[in-house]
C-alpha cells in the first residue's frame, strides 16, 4: 500500500514517579531522553499530568533535558491551556527553546482542564466562571509567542530596561507550536492558525467526524485532511500521530506477559466509542516490529503522515521502557523505512 515514507520519529511518555520518592523517577525520565538521542530519535515528548504522579511540570523537567542532550527535539503533548496563564507560560516556553537552541515544540489544547470541577476553585478562587478557556485563551499565546506587544511601553525607567513584548523572544517558536487534536472542527481550527497537528490514539466518532462514523482511521484521515486543506503550507503541514506501539523482539517472557496483559485489558474500549464525547480508542499494537509495521502500513491515518511520536504505556518499568525504544529505533523504524539521525 502507497502511503508517505516515515522520516521523523518519536517517543511519548508521562514521567512516571513514586510519590514516596518522586525524585527517581524524575532522573529515570531524563535518562529516558538522553537514551532517546543516543538510538537515533528525532524527538522526545512529555504528558502533563496534574494532581497525579505523572509529569506536572513539563517546562521544568524539558529545561533539565535541554542540558543533557544536544539533538533531540524536546515537546510538549499536551499542555492543558485551561491550567495555564498564556503570558507567563509563553517566557516559560521560550526560555525552553533558547536553552534547547531551538529545539522546543511545545502542544497545547484548549477546553476544560480535565476534572475541572474538583480544581477549579483552587486553580482560579476568584474567576473560574469568568476564564475562557477556548480558542481565544490559546489567540493570545500565539500573539505573545509571535513577539507581538502585550504593553504599550517600551524604553527605560530610571536604570532598567522594559521590552513590550515577551522576553526573552525565539523567533522559530511559533511554528514549531502543536494543537493536539481529537475531531473535525479542532483539526480545521489548527489548520487555520497555522499550527502543527498532533493526533494521538483518541479521536471523537460520530457522523459529524467525516467518513466511517465508528471507524478510527478514516474518521483519523478526516481530521488530517481537513487539517491540511485550512493551513497554509497544505500538504507541506506537518502532522504527528501517537499510537501506542510495544515491540516484543527483544523482550523476556516476562515481559511479553505484561504487555500482552496491558493490551487485554484496554481492548474492550475499542470496540465501540465511550463515555457522552462518544471516544473512540486504537487498539494497542504489541508484538514483532514486523507484525507491527505490517499493522501500520495498513493503517489509512499513518499513511497520510511522515512523522510519528509512539506513545509508551504509562505503567512500566524503566528496564521496560528501554527494551521497548531500542526495538523501535533498532527494528520497527527501518521496517517502516525510517533511518535514525546523527
Amino acid at each position: 500500500m502507497s502511503g508517505r515514507r516515515l522520516k521523523r520519529l518519536g517517543f511519548l511518555t508521562i514521567g512516571l514517579f513514586d510519590e514516596a520518592d518522586p525524585g527517581r523517577g524524575h532522573e529515570d525520565t531524563l535518562r529516558m531522553l538522553e537514551l532517546g538521542e543516543r538510538l537515533g530519535f528525532d524527538s522526545a515528548w512529555v504528558r502533563h499530568r496534574h494532581l497525579q504522579y505523572g509529569i506536572t511540570s513539563p517546562v521544568a523537567v524539558l529545561a533539565a533535558a535541554t542540558q543533557r542532550t544536544s539533538r533531540i527535539e524536546l515537546g510538549t503533548a499536551v499542555t492543558p491551556l485551561g491550567w495555564e496563564n498564556p503570558l507567563r507560560l509563553a517566557e516559560d516556553w521560550a526560555t525552553v527553546d533558547i536553552l534547547s537552541g531551538g529545539r522546543f515544540n511545545p502542544g497545547v489544547s484548549t477546553g476544560p482542564p480535565m476534572h475541572y470541577e474538583r480544581v477549579k476553585d483552587a486553580l482560579y478562587p476568584d474567576t473560574a466562571e469568568l476564564e475562557d478557556l477556548g480558542h481565544a485563551r490559546l489567540r493570545r499565546l500565539l500573539s505573545h509567542v509571535a513577539g507581538e506587544p502585550v504593553t504599550d511601553f517600551r524604553g527605560t525607567e530610571g536604570i532598567e530596561s522594559y521590552s513590550d513584548r515577551v522576553q526573552p523572544h525565539s523567533p522559530g517558536l511559533r511554528r514549531r507550536m502543536w494543537y493536539g487534536s481529537g475531531s473535525l472542527r479542532s483539526a480545521r481550527w489548527a489548520g487555520e492558525n497555522a499550527l502543527n497537528l498532533l493526533t494521538s490514539s483518541v479521536v471523537k466518532a460520530g457522523p459529524d467526524e467525516g467518513a466511517g462514523a465508528e471507524d478510527f482511521a478514516a474518521i483519523q484521515v478526516s481530521h488530517i485532511r481537513a487539517f491540511r486543506a485550512a493551513h497554509p503550507d497544505g500538504e507541506a503541514a506537518r502532522v504527528s500521530q501517537g499510537l501506542v506501539v510495544v515491540p516484543t523482539d527483544s523482550a523476556d517472557a516476562a515481559q511479553r506477559a505484561k504487555y500482552a496483559e496491558y493490551a487485554s485489558q484496554r481492548l474492550p474500549r475499542t470496540r465501540e466509542p465511550q463515555g457522552p464525547a462518544r471516544l473512540l480508542f486504537a487498539p494497542d499494537l504489541v508484538g514483532p516490529s514486523e507484525w507491527i509495521a505490517e499493522r501500520l502500513r495498513a493503517h489509512a491515518a499513518f499513511r497520510e503522515v511522515e512523522e510519528v511520536a509512539f506513545a509508551l504505556p504509562f505503567t512500566f518499568a524503566p528496564e521496560d521502557y528501554e527494551q521497548i525504544l531500542t526495538d523501535i529505533a533498532d527494528r520497527l523504524g527501518p521496517a517502516l523505512g525510517w533511518r535514525p539521525a546523527v
